[in-house]
């Protein structure tokens, strides 16, 4: 397998859910500004999303994909569906159980989030629901992650990376074909969140079932396997609970500050899930599995060859990402936010929020390629003590963050706890001896600074004054942007060209 053609095609099917995604965030911002409604539609959203990442992307893939790497690679077909069926079963139960007590106790839930809601009249009401409409996508896109993670063990990583996709386009049809049943439009966004969810998993469901690993009914909760699965969630499932219990503060926060202080966090978050998702989730996701058959082979130079690279490749592309998002943040901003309730000052906080999420981007990159080096030994404990304690710092820096930049402070604390993780990781996997950086780390990071320093000037030269991009033309503002995307790429990648690098430096064959 060519890992970085199988990295590629994650992206770029990555890149289409993103897309998708940013188009829906496009129509939102358009259909209804940065204010009262958005802020209430996505803290509704939010909630489910934060315990999917508890459930489902956090603790218990964590816990699950390493053992089934184990199952599937050592003990054959049989027994890897039976494991899959009987983990199904239970977290199934679980999580259809937790979405009938939510939407009985959204009230409680919104007001634990945002309290400072209660201060708008008609906001805390229509958060509340907002969020009994879209409850149910915990259960649907938890059983999406699973079938997810059972696809990319087994090495089909499109259809897993293809499916976000439908939630976007679910969100926009269902608003556009049905926004104007509604007295109030955005709640036929929340009908899409919950038809997307269903998407999602018919899909992975059927891609599962191709493999012959779909499961049935198995309930089992005392089979060996799976008490070996919720042994490893608990450190995990409390490494994930703090962190979002920091994501539950940080949004409380931002509820308490101006009105649109979550929006412009969101939008700015929006932007930063690309480089994020295309560069550190596809490698996270492609390296895993390969990273776990080779701890079962106790192959350890394969295992620090392979983390070598997933970290230069990486570092390489998220510099230059963070430096864009950072030098041409209005023009991007301008370019796809700033139509119908947008405005230019919305523009400029979305902005403040961009930047200082930039800071951290390369630390939240790295996190996405160093963990899975623990999870594949399926060592849970370590990431999750490093996390807690860079989640501890990110909350401690808002005390400071917050007063003096308001929702960007929230950003920024983001960012910065992310680097001090990476850090933290790569140190202890060095100190372990489990990871030894490889000879050229040097020649990697000069090169690298000076190919993005030409690709900054290069951007800042052309975006011009950026007070220009509020009064362009829509057409004016595309074909500029298009411009000044094409001619960072062009100057990144020829520096580097210029400077001794290949293609083929980055190809990697497992």
């Amino acid at each position: 397998m060519n890992l970085l053609k199988a990295m590629f095609t994650v992206s770029g099917l990555t890149f289409l859910s993103r897309i998708t995604g940013l188009l829906r965030e496009i129509l939102a911002a358009h259909w209804f500004g940065a204010g009262l409604i958005m802020d209430a539609f996505n803290v509704a959203f939010r909630i489910p999303n934060m315990l999917r990442r508890l459930f489902a992307e956090g603790a218990f893939s964590q816990a699950f994909v390493p053992i089934l790497g184990e199952y599937y690679h050592k003990k054959g077909h049989d027994e890897t569906r039976l494991l899959i069926s009987r983990t199904t079963t239970l977290l199934g139960t679980i999580l259809f159980i937790v979405s009938v007590v939510g939407i009985f106790i959204s009230p409680q839930l919104v007001y634990l989030f945002s309290a400072g809601f209660k201060a708008i009249p008609g906001k805390f009401e229509l958060t509340t629901q907002l969020l009994q409409i879209v409850f149910p996508y915990i259960f649907l896109i938890s059983l999406s992650c699973m079938f997810a993670s059972v696809l990319n063990t087994v090495g089909a990583f499109a259809l897993a990376a293809f499916a976000s996709t439908l939630l976007n386009v679910a969100i926009i049809g269902t608003v556009l074909i049905a926004g104007h049943w509604f007295k109030q439009p955005v709640m036929a966004m929340a009908w899409g969140v919950t038809l997307g969810g269903i998407l999602q998993v018919t899909l992975l469901g059927w891609g599962v079932r191709k493999y012959k690993l779909l499961p049935s009914w198995s309930w089992k909760p005392s089979d060996p396997a799976t008490q070996r699965i919720l042994k490893l969630m608990i450190p995990s499932l409390f490494g994930v609970s703090v962190s979002q219990v920091s994501l539950l503060i940080n949004t409380h926060i931002a509820s308490t500050l101006s009105s649109g202080s979550v929006s412009w966090v969101t939008f700015a978050d929006r932007l930063m899930e690309f480089p994020s998702a295309l560069l550190g989730v596809a490698a996270g996701t492609i390296i895993l599995p390969q990273l776990i058959k080779h701890h079962q082979s106790q192959n350890t130079g394969a295992y620090n060859s392979l983390l070598d690279w997933g970290l230069r490749t990486t570092l390489m592309m998220s510099v230059p990402s963070a430096v864009a998002l950072h030098v041409i943040g209005i023009p991007l901003i301008a370019t796809l936010f700033m139509h119908g309730h947008f405005n230019a000052r919305d523009a400029i906080q979305t902005h403040f929020a961009l930047s200082a999420y930039s800071i951290g981007l390369c630390g939240i990159i790295l996190v996405k390629v160093l963990a899975p080096a623990f999870y594949a030994r399926q060592d849970i404990k370590t990431p999750v003590k490093l996390g807690i304690l860079a989640l501890i710092i990110a909350q401690l820096s808002n005390t400071f963050t917050v007063p003096l930049f308001a929702h960007a402070g929230l950003a920024l604390s983001t960012g910065l706890s992310a680097c001090v993780n990476a850090l933290l990781l790569a140190f202890t996997l060095y100190k372990r001896g489990i990871y030894s950086p490889e000879p050229g780390w040097g020649k990697v990071i000069l090169k690298t600074t000076v190919a993005v320093i030409i690709m900054a000037s290069v951007l800042s030269f052309f975006k011009g004054n950026e007070n220009n991009w509020f009064h362009y033309s829509n057409i004016e503002k595309v074909i500029r942007l298009l411009g000044l995307v094409v001619a960072g790429i062009s100057a990144y990648f020829i520096s580097l060209r210029c400077l001794g690098f290949k293609p083929s430096d980055f190809i990697r064959k497992e």
